[in-house]
């Protein structure tokens, strides 16, 4: 793949506004507190799906990392996590009976940092999923892991239990970037742990890297970029930084001046797209890459990519049911989300079972305009026929008022609009989230989009 066709400047500079990253549609912003417990049961009655994807949130951290924006609880005392787990496990036992029907193809653990967890923590938590859920014999089983305060052996136990992918957090492999984001670790340590991983049998795994950090230049993140491809991993996760002090404390830690400028950051982005090219993986879309081996690229490649609101996915025709605090659902035509407050969620388990807080019942126009805006974010194609075919309609006549917001796209040779299809070109992928915005019918009425983070 040729990265140099993704960075016409002007177009860029043209189109870097703010808009949603598509992990849903509609995006959580429109979820309301009048969704109800008895509305997600019925939307599981009614849900087509009989497959279920599992999500599991475990909010705690050792440390904090001064850039990071995820819902998370600093402590170093391992005891909250029994406290916690304690709570979960009375959470899992009111929402399992609702799907017995259901069987659980994929699995995954994130937060804070799941391996905050002790080992025999993660064995309990395990161990009472497989016991209230129905596990398919051949299962995805992944866990977000930071690599500062675990052991080898880790990779070890969690193959036993059966997780066969990991995704570790590296950001950064410069010390004067980890000193300022709060976050120094050991890169021939996590080196060294992917290549143990490798060898206990670990099918999958990722690392996330952050362009736009403190004390980032092209030379410093470029020897980032080669470490990760040294350390010969499936997938890299490359997200940019998005400094907003005024909404998360912790970044105002991070002097202004520390940080690359807007030229700098496109730079640093513009470095790691093309070297990630050079060096072979394929560019899944906006912030991913994966070997041409990887499920991801293939899926994309056959143009069954799916993405919901763990990322990219081949997973699509499962339901997603989130368990701990925040986590968010996706069951039938809903969307549902736990209260995001640890001790609220607690009081809230304790009384009645579950932690719904808001949620979503998908209308019919939001359940087409959501597989319009899917299959664009995933493939980068749209065949309208089908469309029409699953949902009964005449796409360009149900789509009449949003088909010309595409024409300035079309101008630029970014997009393709025929009777039939619609095609975006390789040089709009960057831009991805500005086409979809065309078919958006919320954001007619989101005149501050500043809610949502810029496309680049």
């Amino acid at each position: 793949m040729k990265a140099d066709q993704f960075f016409d400047k002007g177009l860029l500079n043209k189109y870097n506004t703010s808009g949603p990253r598509y992990t849903s549609y509609p995006t959580a912003l429109e979820f309301s507190d009048n969704f109800t417990h008895n509305d997600l049961v019925t939307a599981i009655e009614h849900s087509n799906n009989r497959e279920l994807s599992l999500y599991v949130h475990i909010p705690f951290c050792h440390s904090l990392c001064y850039y990071c924006g995820c819902n998370k609880i600093i402590t170093r005392h391992r005891s909250k996590a029994d406290d916690y787990l304690a709570i979960l496990a009375k959470e899992i036992a009111s929402r399992a009976p609702l799907f017995q029907d259901y069987t659980v193809k994929q699995l995954h653990w994130g937060g804070g940092t799941p391996s905050f967890l002790t080992h025999a923590q993660i064995t309990k938590l395990v161990s009472l999923l497989k016991q209230e859920f129905n596990f398919a014999n051949e299962l995805e089983m992944s866990i977000e892991i930071d690599p500062r305060e675990i052991e080898m052996n880790l990779a070890e136990h969690l193959y036993q239990l059966g997780f066969n992918r990991l995704s570790i957090g590296v950001q950064d492999i410069d010390e004067k970037v980890q000193k300022a984001i709060n976050r120094l670790q050991s890169t021939e340590f996590i080196s060294d742990f992917i290549t143990h991983a490798k060898k206990v049998g670990f099918k999958s795994i990722n690392v996330d890297l952050i362009y736009g950090l403190p004390h980032q230049t092209l030379d410093t993140f470029t020897r980032t970029i080669d470490k990760a491809y040294e350390m010969d991993v499936d997938r890299i996760s490359l997200f940019s930084y998005a400094h907003i002090p005024s909404r998360f404390a912790a970044q105002r830690k991070l002097r202004d001046e520390w940080l690359p400028s807007a030229n700098e950051k496109f730079a640093l982005m513009k470095l790691a797209i093309e070297k990630l090219c050079d060096y072979g993986y394929e560019f899944i879309g906006m912030d991913h890459f994966a070997k041409p081996t990887d499920e991801l690229a293939i899926a994309q490649k056959e143009g069954h990519l799916h993405r919901n609101f763990q990322g990219y996915t081949t997973r699509g025709n499962c339901d997603l049911l989130g368990l701990g605090v925040s986590s968010i659902s996706a069951i039938g035509n809903s969307y549902s989300q736990n209260i995001k407050d640890l001790i609220p969620y607690y009081q809230a388990i304790d009384a009645q079972g579950h932690a719904l807080d808001k949620g979503l019942t998908l209308s019919k126009d939001d359940i087409i305009r959501g597989d319009v805006i899917r299959e664009l974010m995933c493939n980068y194609y749209l065949d309208k026929q089908n469309i029409n075919e699953k949902h009964g309609i005449d796409f360009n006549q149900y789509f009449a008022e949003d088909l010309p917001l595409l024409n300035t796209f079309i101008n630029d040779e970014l997009v393709e609009n025929s009777e039939n299809y619609i095609v975006v070109n390789q040089k709009a992928r960057l831009l991805i989230r500005n086409i979809c915005m065309s078919f958006d019918a919320y954001m007619k009425q989101h005149v501050n989009q500043q809610r949502f983070s810029r496309v680049i």
